[in-house]
């Protein structure tokens, strides 16, 4: 009885030597063939702008290609779930916004768990967002937009990149806290959202930077505010929202990598250590400036704990601005 103890035990010892060798043999040998990178939105927004830098980069640095999938719709629902059903070996990775955190508390339906679903591998930085209209709006600032939104019900409109998005919350927000009736009409991304703004088929929109500059840039879009805490450097002429009718008011999209749930924890942390490199390079900083985006290193345990965090600070604006959606 003994003898037969014996042997189970050092057969089941065996059996994890082999199983914790083979995994740390795959993490060091991963990569060894191309990447996946989900993307949820349509080509040429600020997520996918933003994305296919950071894509670029890594690739350069892993040594192996790294394919961008667009997968529109659903705001994003259907490319975190592609993700969330995709073997957990590295090979297919989602790059996403902040709204991947948010969508599960907007959606009337389960859809995922934000953070037993995925695994955080790294955030990539944070983008603050531009209140911009239509050239054809008579508003200069924010407090002249509003008064004009309160005396034609019904005539202006915002766009948003999608429902449960960055975009979409803080149009909530801003309908919310300076008293407009605005109808909020949603899209599949950032670029038909901003192109329907420009040609005047909805009056503003709340967009990340980097989708939304080369807008601004070349005057086919007007900026009243944006959404960060200070004025910008590139923008310094445009308010805040806190210094326009929204006291205290920040709000960021930050963006960021994620695997799908039980993604070993070598392969994460070699994918978080390539990450921080890849945001720092010196051939992104100049492109990320542009755009106003920020970049930010962090391991995998403090980009979980910035999703957990959030969680708590956005569940409760959703939840006092009542805001609900059902696909």
């Amino acid at each position: 009885m003994f003898k037969h103890i014996h042997r189970t035990a050092m057969t089941v010892a065996f059996a994890g030597t082999a199983l914790f060798a083979g995994t740390a043999a795959s993490a060091q040998d991963y990569p060894h063939k191309p990447i996946r990178m989900v993307i949820p939105y349509t080509p040429g927004g600020s997520i996918d702008n933003v994305g296919r830098l950071v894509a670029d980069q890594l690739q350069r640095q892993l040594g192996q290609p790294i394919v961008i999938e667009n997968t529109p719709g659903a705001s994003g629902l259907l490319g975190a779930l592609n993700v969330k059903k995709a073997k957990a070996d590295g090979y297919t990775l989602l790059f996403n916004a902040s709204s991947q955190a948010y969508l599960p508390l907007v959606v009337a339906k389960q859809t995922y768990d934000a953070e037993r679903d995925f695994t955080p591998i790294g955030q990539i930085g944070f983008v603050p967002l531009i209140v911009a209209v239509n050239n054809a709006v008579p508003a200069r600032n924010m407090a002249e937009f509003v008064r004009l939104a309160k005396a034609n019900p019904g005539k202006y409109t915002w766009a948003t990149s999608g429902l449960g998005t960055t975009s979409h919350l803080s149009e909530e927000m801003v309908n919310r806290a300076l008293g407009l009736q605005m109808e909020i009409v949603p899209y599949k991304g950032a670029v038909p959202q901003l192109t329907d703004v420009v040609g005047g088929h909805v009056s503003a929109a709340i967009s990340p930077m980097p989708g939304v500059t080369s807008f601004v840039q070349a005057g086919r879009l007007r900026p009243l505010a944006v959404t960060s805490k200070a004025r910008l450097a590139s923008l310094p002429d445009v308010p805040t929202l806190a210094e326009s009718g929204m006291p205290g008011f920040e709000l960021l999209s930050w963006y960021g990598i994620w695997g799908p749930a039980d993604l070993p924890a070598a392969i994460t942390e070699k994918l978080n250590a390539e990450i921080g490199k890849a945001v720092q390079a010196p051939s992104l900083k100049a492109r990320f400036a542009e755009m106003s985006f920020v970049p930010a290193r962090s391991t995998p345990a403090e980009f979980k704990q910035l999703i957990s965090e959030d969680l708590v600070k956005i569940g409760k604006a959703v939840k006092d601005a009542g805001i609900r959606i059902d696909f």
